[in-house]
This record gives structure tokens, C-alpha cells and sequence, in this order.
């Protein structure tokens, strides 16, 4: 199958370029908000992306020098950590819209970027040194949210990490915006998200599953992708309103403290370097 129509005939969640001109439509766009992440210097480094989905944030720590990469996912979708509510439909629903190989997308970009990345199936919850080795930095780009248990999860991280763990996070915006210090964790449980957090509750998660925190940027829009502009922009905005009116007024006023806190009406996330401390 030509590169294109594999592009064409997946859904993405990354945006990445493939070659010149051709781009996958991913529901998010890393490429100008990656730059505001503190990265250290990775060259000569052994690398660890938790949770890679398509690979982005793998191959951008191999294009910055990395010595090996390797990029942590799960292939079944019944595997990831739902809700009770929506463990028996939302994976089945996903099976049928997205196809059964969650790793496809991976594949892809990786044969068509010449990457070296490896990819290791395996829940973040079952990482060990006997199992993965030790890693000079450890990436976690938004999947806490998605746990069932963020700090376990953290404490795995911990203890392959022999450098740093940078940690890219989506924070909630009306949390962050009414307590800027106070730590404050919000139970969901709704689609594939527990829980939500602000600024000071990322912080404070990291400090208790054993990190010490280096640097810490301030809140900043992830960009939206084509994927997920193709399927908002099919809306119709009109009829929503009529039959949800209070939803579409309550989505304007996300929009606009999310632009007042992170300068822009993207999901709002915090990009965090720390390093374990006990």
C-alpha cells in the first residue's frame, strides 16, 4: 500500500510530517508547542516515551541525538485503563472506528521516517529494570489522566530512571485559573479520563511518588490538529445549540478561561523536568 493511502486510511492522534509535503491529520499538533518543553540535552542518551501512540514525541527525542529510543504503548485497546462505565463499549467502539491494530499508526511513521525507535508493548504499570533497563530520560506526554492510578504509575517511571523524567501534562483550566497553589485533583471517570488537575496538583503528584521537581513552564495551548478540526468543523453548531444550549455556553466559557490562563484556546498543558529523590 502507498504511503499516502496508509496516511489516508488511519486515524491519527499525532500530526507529523512524513515527508515534504505530506502530513498526517492527527487530532493534536506538537510541532510548535514542542519547543516549549524544557528538554535536556539527549545526545548519547537512552530515551523512554510512556505511552507513544503514533510516535511523536519518540522521534522528536531521536531527531535531537537520543542514542536509543524506546516507545511503551499497548496494542489492544481493551487493555487501557477505562472507566467501569465505558470498559465494555468504548473499546469495541474504537476497535470499529480506528481497526484493531492501535500500533498501526506507529508503524507507519516509523517506516516512513527510516526510524530506529523501539517499540515495547507493555503497561506502564509492569515496568521494571530487569524488564526495560534504566533510561537517562523518561517521557510521559499526557497519559496520567488516563490512569487509574497516576502515582503507581509515576512510581514505575521512578524506578527505571536514572536521570530525568519530563513530564507533559494537561491541566484544567478553571482549577488552575481559581487555585493557583493549592493542590486540587478532580475524580471524572468520564470517557477515558479519571481524573483532571491543575498546575499545583501535577506538582504535587510527581513530589509524592518520589521526583523532585527542576523546572516547571507555565501552562501553554496544545495545539489542535487537523483530525480533530475536520471533525469539529462537520458540527452543526446551530442544532447543538438549540437541543444543548447550556453545553455550547458552558464550552465558550472553557474556551475563554483556557485562552486567559494559557494564551490560547488549546488544551492546556504544563511541561514539567524532574528527577527521582529518594
Amino acid at each position: 500500500m502507498e504511503l499516502q493511502e496508509q496516511v489516508r486510511s488511519h486515524t491519527w492522534y499525532h500530526t507529523i510530517e512524513l515527508a515534504p509535503g505530506l502530513v498526517t491529520p492527527g487530532w493534536f499538533d506538537l510541532r510548535k508547542t514542542v519547543e516549549k518543553i524544557p528538554w535536556p540535552d539527549l545526545r548519547g542518551k537512552r530515551c523512554l516515551d510512556v505511552g507513544t501512540f503514533d510516535g511523536f514525541l519518540a522521534f522528536e527525542m531521536e531527531r535531537r541525538g537520543a542514542a536509543e529510543v524506546v516507545a511503551l504503548d499497548i496494542d489492544n485497546y481493551r487493555q487501557l485503563d477505562w472507566p467501569p462505565r465505558q470498559r465494555e463499549t468504548a473499546p469495541a467502539e474504537l476497535e470499529r472506528t480506528n481497526g484493531p491494530e492501535r500500533g498501526r499508526g506507529f508503524r507507519i511513521a516509523a517506516e516512513a521516517l527510516g526510524s530506529n525507535v523501539k517499540r515495547v508493548t507493555m503497561p506502564v504499570y509492569d515496568l521494571s529494570p530487569d524488564r526495560v533497563g534504566m533510561f537517562d530520560l523518561i517521557v510521559c506526554g499526557s497519559i496520567l489522566m488516563h490512569l487509574r492510578d497516576p502515582i503507581l504509575a509515576l512510581e514505575r517511571m521512578r524506578c527505571v530512571c536514572q536521570g530525568q523524567l519530563l513530564a507533559t501534562e494537561g491541566i484544567d483550566p478553571y482549577l488552575t485559573l481559581m487555585h493557583r497553589n493549592l493542590p486540587v485533583l478532580q475524580i471524572r471517570g468520564g470517557g477515558d479520563e479519571w481524573t483532571t488537575t491543575n498546575k499545583a496538583g501535577l506538582l504535587r503528584l510527581l513530589h509524592v511518588a518520589g521526583f523532585r521537581v527542576e523546572k516547571v513552564t507555565k501552562p501553554y495551548a496544545l495545539g489542535h490538529g487537523p483530525g480533530r478540526k475536520q471533525v469539529m468543523g462537520r458540527m452543526d453548531v446551530v442544532k447543538a445549540f438549540r437541543e444543548k444550549p447550556k453545553r455550547i455556553i458552558g464550552n465558550f466559557g472553557r474556551l475563554a478561561v483556557r485562552k486567559m490562563v494559557g494564551g490560547d484556546t488549546g488544551t492546556l498543558n504544563v511541561a514539567v523536568l524532574a528527577r527521582p529523590d529518594i
